[in-house]
């Protein structure tokens, strides 16, 4: 009986047997004959040997996994991505030595041998019989490639990759009879090809070139003799070799790799001499993978991109499929992020909030008419390090964002108004708006059970000189909170949500929009590609276009060119021409002469909304001109962030509006992005002044906020009081504090999240 050695491995007779069944295997797979699961050799346990006759009959070469590139709508490059860096490059495209180096150290006879090399079985059967171990291995080049194709095609499955590199005699049967198939096949040019564009060379390169670029920055066609021989040697062992992590064991192993090529007459003694006096020579690229490589602050972009492809079904019917088209990678994705839209966005999120600001502020721009995302940028990067964040807060959680969105505000009353009209309401029409009144009830919603205000809570503006009657387009522009709550009251909930339905406005989390009063005033949570969005479609008259975010995708196949199918922007109609053209001009009111007259656009039409949330946690500005819509949102993702006595940007706050912070990031990200751009107007419709009103000039904000900006006080859409020193019926910027509340809030009103993850109370929607 064999001995064990004391290590615990087989004994030199057990080694030997091994590597006599292996070349009696490979003799009869030659000759052709069929093996039983568990022949007389007796060299496997059971059910490791299938039958060779069992095996399918073809080994399909898989495609290999390269980097994937992704462009803007100039072409220019954002990032690439891959699962494995690897270039795919033709036999032609790889230095002469390259191709000398790996064949001499790693199969000498590779020319001169078929698929299996029985002279090289025997010599390592008797190397290893004098060693008493395994000193060298048999494989030709040919079986190291099918072993390489069963790992590739085994991906990131831990398991899977185990099945294919396990060490028993049935694998080994597999990788033989397909690598006779690969010979007949391919031939030795196009096996040696293939292997170095597959095979692993340490520090995450696949492929000889990505292994040039990483080690030399170079293309694997520039290598020279000793650069080569030093990638030839590292593919034994990635790890013991790496000439980054040990200089000293990859400088020896090159010069081995050197030396076996003087031996086989590859190249002169005296050249193989010479190499081996010169240094490694690196000059290490680091890798560049991922959206955190993305340039121009497109991180964010790139990783909705690749959320899009992981969750559209365009692109495979189940996620699993889509990710392996996606790691598989060789893609070429064309994108519609516009390089002068996203240049502008950052800069100006730059000017106004500093990325270690206890706040945080993200912007989208999108292109009304077609859904195209142009712009999408953050203030605090992309990563996983101090003052940085992987969460993406201008898009809906399945794709990589917050929780639940984040309040609106008073952003959120232009769809009330919208909804208005669409059902026949003229914009003048006129509630009395009192400073305060009992929340209306019954209030009307889709199912048959109305609101009702059982506990007679009260709702005010911001403070007592705010009282009506009030019109429409003032009640607008000065964002009056109990004219909204009589206009949602008179329509009822049902054609708000119907709008917003109509509009894709969905929670962050992606759910419907509950049937509650609070809607009226923003307590909701939603995330900027969505109020862009829905705003785009005042901008288009009426026409909602679905945001997309991918132009076009070429694949490479070998040495083909693919095009792929790509997620289009489906537009439908949200409500008329005529409903749209009269938000424009409520909307263009409210950066003319209401709270939004920092945001305003000086060389252009423009139009918007200002909005600020229960304890100033949250600010917004959306607005829009009629070829390009834009949110901004400023806050705490967490949502514990009270925007009172507060540094951003450099400069003290100490009362954050929507139309003071949010405002100008609004104005100038957009003015960079249009610039040089055409300048439509609106078609706007007659809406008859307000008596007395001074028509488009207004009265200005009245007493406790920001002419330009929001209400300097109280708290839940702006239903609590906020009276502030200062104030005048002319307004001015003021500061104050909030009075304490004064009345309980219906039930189910309060519909915001807390610390990020959770519904929770005190995160309504406040004026302005």
């Amino acid at each position: 009986m064999a001995k064990k050695r004391s290590s615990g491995g087989l004994s030199a007779t057990q080694q030997a047997a091994k590597f006599l069944g292996v070349s009696v295997l490979a003799g009869a797979v030659m000759a052709g004959i069929a093996l039983p699961a568990a022949g007389a050799l007796g060299l496997a346990a059971k059910g490791s040997v299938k039958g060779f006759d069992e095996i399918p009959a073809n080994l399909k070469s898989p495609q290999l996994s390269q980097r994937t590139t992704i462009l803007d709508s100039q072409g220019r490059q954002i990032a690439t991505v891959y699962s494995r860096d690897r270039t795919v490059v033709d036999l032609k495209n790889i230095s002469p030595y390259m191709q000398k180096a790996i064949v001499a150290i790693e199969d000498s006879r590779f020319y001169k041998h078929g698929a299996i090399d029985l002279k090289g079985v025997l010599r390592a059967l008797n190397k290893n019989a004098q060693s008493g171990g395994v000193a060298q291995g048999a494989s030709t080049l040919t079986q190291q490639l099918v072993k390489n194709y069963f790992i590739e095609e085994a991906g990131d499955d831990p398991t899977k990759v185990a099945e294919a590199t396990q060490q028993t005699l049935g694998r080994k049967v597999k990788e033989l009879k397909y690598a006779i198939q690969i010979e007949e096949k391919l031939g030795k040019k196009k096996i040696l090809e293939n292997y170095l564009n597959i095979t692993f060379f340490g520090e995450q390169a696949y492929g000889v070139e990505a292994a040039a670029q990483r080690y030399f920055s170079k293309h694997a066609k520039d290598l020279n003799l000793q650069e080569s021989a030093l990638l030839a040697g590292i593919v034994q062992s990635p790890s013991r070799y790496d000439p980054v992590n040990d200089e000293a064991e990859a400088t020896k192993r090159r010069n081995t790799v050197l030396q076996r090529m003087a031996e086989v007459g590859n190249v002169s003694q005296a050249e193989a001499d010479r190499a081996k006096q010169e240094p490694l020579g690196l000059h290490v690229s680091q890798p560049k993978n991922g959206c955190i490589t993305a340039t121009k602050g497109s991180a964010f972009f790139c990783k909705y991109v690749e959320n899009v492809f992981l969750t559209d079904p365009t692109f495979g019917k189940t996620r699993e499929e889509r990710a392996k088209l996606w790691n598989r990678g060789g893609l070429t994705i064309r994108t519609t992020l516009d390089p002068q839209a996203q240049d502008s966005v950052q800069a100006s999120l730059k000017d106004h909030v500093y990325k270690s600001d206890k706040v945080a502020a993200a912007a989208t721009l999108v292109e009304p008419g077609t859904g195209k995302v142009l712009a999408m940028g953050q203030s605090k990067p992309f990563g996983y390090g101090d003052n940085e964040t992987e969460y993406n807060f201008s898009v809906n959680r399945d794709m990589g964002g917050s929780n639940y969105g984040f309040p609106t505000g008073s952003t959120f009353k232009p769809f009330v108004a919208a909804a208005a009209i669409e059902g026949g309401k003229p914009a003048t029409q006129e509630y009395s708006a009192p400073y305060k009144m009992n929340y209306p009830s019954p209030v009307q919603r889709c199912s048959s059970n109305p609101y009702v205000n059982t506990k007679s809570e009260t709702v005010e503006n911001e403070n007592e000189s705010e009282k009506g009657p009030y019109r429409m387009k003032e009640a607008m522009a000065k964002s009056i909170n109990t004219y909204f709550v009589q206009l949602i009251s008179d329509i009822g909930l049902c054609p708000v949500v119907k709008m917003t339905d109509a509009l894709h406005v969905v929670q962050g989390d992606g759910s419907k929009l509950p049937e509650t009063p609070s809607i009226a005033l923003g307590s909701i949570g939603l995330s900027p590609l969505t109020m862009a969005s829905a705003y785009a479609t005042f901008a288009s008259r009426g026409m909602y276009c679905t945001p997309v975010a991918i132009e076009s995708i070429v694949q490479k196949v070998g040495n083909e060119q693919k095009s792929l199918e790509v997620p289009k922007s489906t537009c439908s109609r949200a409500m008329s021409e005529k409903t749209a053209d009269t938000v424009n001009t409520l909307l263009r009111g409210v950066v003319d002469s209401g709270t939004g007259q920092e945001a305003g656009l000086s060389d252009r039409e423009s139009a918007g909304k200002t909005g600020t949330t229960d304890e100033r946690k949250n600010a917004w500005f959306v607005g829009y001109t009629p070829n390009m819509s834009g949110a901004v949102w400023v806050g705490s993702a967490k949502q514990n962030v009270k925007m009172t006595g507060i540094r951003i940007g450099g400069v003290y706050r100490d009362l954050v509006f929507g139309g003071q912070v949010p405002g100008p990031i609004w104005r100038d990200a957009m003015a960079g992005a249009l610039a040089g751009k055409d300048a439509p107007d609106f078609q706007l419709v007659d809406i008859p002044d307000d008596q007395g009103d001074g028509g488009d000039q207004g009265k200005g904000d009245q007493g406790g906020r920001d002419k330009n900006g929001d209400n300097t006080g109280g708290t839940l859409g702006g239903l609590i009081g906020g009276l502030t020193a200062g104030g005048t019926s002319q307004g001015g910027d003021t500061g104050g504090t909030a009075p304490t509340p004064t009345f309980s809030l219906p039930g189910g009103f309060l519909q915001g999240q807390t610390n990020g993850g959770t519904h929770g109370n005190g995160n309504g929607g406040r004026r302005g």
